[in-house]
């Protein structure tokens, strides 16, 4: 009773002379310390009368350290307001992280991709946005587990289930008994003991775990232990605690480092520190492979890519160790990844804020090739969440494991989940359908054996080879997503066609493709029906025109069937063929038409009285008409717009049958010119 009197009268003492100093001061020692939960409150009351930058960013970055996301992501903003693309990377990603924990990604991406333009970065910027598009890939497989929050819980943390035996052992902070209780600075709950609980009782709730053994917990941090098939190994993660003292770097910081116990006589015993930890870094998350020959953990040792990287060790058949080895850049990024675990068919299991994920840690696999961890996968959902996803394991035979996560719906701050796999992890690009029905634009008839070409409309290059369509004129093919494509159909006998689609970024959409072939024989029909109309156009407006015209000149007259322009005593001369004065001047109002209406083309006729022989009559008209064809030229009308025909004594008006049953002047009546319209 009176050494517990004078341990209360000295952290009576140490809290007077703590309250003694400035609150700036107070709240730096503890956030330097990682004592987060006791500097939080007085960053708070700080920043009421002081904004500084540094204060801003410890209380933000306190509040990210304890998983509050949306108090983070309150002093982050601050902070990317002020100083905008300028705002220091860690910050950043940090912001980016809080934003998408509070299922905030419209700006979350927004930010980051604002600031890969602002630095023109544009090979990380495409980066960045295939990252996005694998993410979507992911989400689109929808959920691949069946979550159940266990009972067991409470509203503190437990993390890090693990099979062992028909137990299960598991983190949780040490039970409150007593006046005094050991709490932990970063978060402000007690320090971590391992727990155990039957399998089958864990649906009692919390009252069933109990300490998993008094030899392997301490007044510090235990926890994340792994067991070896035989069950008489155990690996587990402690702070650098030995023989009941601490033991700490040169900034007074106890670290986390691996170590071993064997069971023997029914207890836990020889439990020894392993040989590569040390005192100024951290090792922890032991996992063991499938044939127990390697170890593999998470550290910040010398040579990390990141905050934490995750390690092997070999485990040499007389006990020894090999050197530690960095699992390099497939695994390990600049940021953060811890927990492993490896599956009976080598996979790797991890967490990680480096790989694209959904925010914070998220749990990845990484499948093992010839000896080789290949480039790994975000596990999918629920599993990952916005918040801190991690400590994952599961049984392959039966597809049942553990998890833990801080995300809200939980019992307390860290709640550990069983998981159930239902579906596989099959990441496929985004994909949609193009389908559709080819048919006869005449006859509505589907089209078999049409070839159709699908290519893409920014770089013309094919998406697909040539396809057909089937016996019943239909076909469907697969293609991405938010493409501009072109589908060309092509058939022997027709004319080819073809469409244009945009997919958007809707999956399993099927976009109709349907198109109609004109065949060669209906576009001859409709050509030639296309000439036949214009003819009859034609001939229609030709006729109106005429129609127009003829109203219009009253010279113009209809006279056995012909069209003719009037003239009055166009005469010539006995047995002479020169135009006489007179019928230059009435030949005038010809000439005066013709030039009027330049399509006009005219035939001039001539005629003859009987007198003299039919042959020699002839001759002598076609001189007439001659003569006049040579005057309407020397007029200035084209030649082919004009026919010259003498017809002789064939056409009189007068009719003599002798010569001297008419007078002269029928005889004249009957020697005239006439002009008859052949076109107008």
């Amino acid at each position: 009773m009176k050494k517990l009197s004078s341990l209360i009268i000295i952290l009576l003492g140490c809290v007077a002379i703590t309250y003694g100093q400035s609150d700036l001061k107070r709240a730096n020692r503890y956030f330097e310390n990682a004592y987060y939960a006791q500097a939080i409150p007085l960053y708070k009351e700080i920043t009421k009368k002081n904004s500084n930058t540094e204060v801003i960013k410890n209380l933000a970055d306190s509040y990210y350290n304890i998983g509050d996301f949306t108090s983070a992501s309150r002093w982050y903003r601050y902070l990317a307001n002020k100083y905008g693309n300028d705002l220091e990377a860690d910050y950043r990603f940090k912001y980016v992280q809080t934003l998408k924990a509070n299922n905030n990604y419209a700006d979350a991406n927004k930010i980051e991709r604002n600031y890969l333009k602002s630095i023109n970065d544009l090979e990380a910027l495409a980066a960045f946005e295939k990252d996005l598009e694998y993410l979507e890939n992911v989400r689109a497989i929808g959920d691949r587990y069946a979550l159940e929050n266990l009972k067991i819980n409470t509203e503190f943390s437990e993390f890090g289930m693990i099979e062992h035996g028909s137990e299960v052992v598991f983190a949780a902070p040490k039970k409150q008994n007593g006046l005094l209780t050991f709490t932990y600075g970063w978060n402000g709950e007690a320090y971590l003991d391992l727990y155990s609980a039957e399998k089958d009782r864990m649906k009692f709730g919390d009252s069933v775990a109990k300490p998993f053994s008094e030899k392997i917990n301490t007044k510090l941090h235990e926890a994340n232990a792994v067991f070896t098939k035989d069950g008489k190994t155990m690996y587990f993660t402690r702070n650098f605690y030995v023989d009941g003292k601490k033991k700490t770097d040169e900034n007074d910081v106890v670290h986390i480092e691996l170590f071993k116990a064997t069971w023997e006589n029914d207890t836990w015993t020889n439990i020894t520190v392993l040989p590569f930890n040390g005192e100024n870094f951290s090792i922890e998350h032991p996992a063991l492979s499938p044939d127990e020959k390697t170890l593999y953990f998470a550290s910040d040792m010398p040579g990390t890519n990141g905050s934490f990287d995750i390690f092997s060790v070999a485990i040499k058949k007389d006990g020894m160790y090999g050197e530690p080895v960095n699992l390099g850049s497939t695994i390990n990024t600049p940021q953060r990844e811890q927990f492993p675990f490896v599956a009976s068919d080598g996979s790797l299991y991890f967490s990680s804020n480096g790989h694209p994920g959904f925010g914070a840690l998220d749990v990845f696999i990484s499948e093992t090739k010839k000896g080789t961890f290949q480039k790994p996968d975000n596990v999918g959902t629920p599993v990952n969440s916005g918040f801190d996803d991690f400590s994952f394991n599961i049984n392959q035979a039966t597809k049942q494991g553990y998890f833990a996560s801080n995300r809200p719906g939980g019992k307390g701050k860290d709640d550990i989940y069983s998981l159930t796999e239902t579906k596989d992890l099959n990441i496929e690009d985004c994909g949609q359908f193009i389908a559709g029905t080819i048919t006869d634009a005449a006859t509505n008839e589907v089209l078999k054996n049409v070839t159709l070409q699908i290519s893409n409309e920014t770089d013309g290059n094919a998406i697909a080879g040539k396809i057909t369509t089937d016996e019943n004129g239909t076909f469907k093919l697969p293609a991405g997503c938010e493409l501009s494509i072109v589908i060309n159909a092509s058939k022997a006998g027709y004319q080819n066609n073809e469409k244009k689609i945009f997919l958007g970024k809707r999956r399993n959409q099927t976009n109709d493709a349907s198109m109609a072939l004109v065949s060669l024989e209906s576009i001859r029909k409709q050509e030639e029906a296309k000439r036949v109309a214009a003819e009859k156009m034609k001939v229609k407006e030709e006729k109106d025109r005429v129609k127009n015209i003829i109203q219009k000149e009253k010279d113009i007259v209809k006279r056995d069937d012909k069209l003719m322009i009037r003239v009055e005593n166009m005469r010539f001369d006995y047995n002479l063929w020169y135009m006489r004065r007179d019928s230059k001047k009435i030949s005038q109002k010809v000439i005066d038409m013709m030039k009027k209406y330049p399509e006009m083309v005219l035939e001039i006729g001539t005629h003859t009285d009987i007198r003299g022989t039919a042959k020699y009559n002839q001759e002598l008209s076609q001189k007439r008409a001659n003569s006049v064809l040579a005057y309407f030229i020397e007029e200035g009308i084209e030649a082919n717009r004009i026919t010259a025909i003498g017809y002789g004594e064939a056409q009189p008006i007068q009719e003599c049958a002798t010569e001297d049953a008419c007078d002269e002047e029928q005889h004249e009546t009957n020697r005239r010119c006439e002009f008859v319209i052949k076109s107008l």
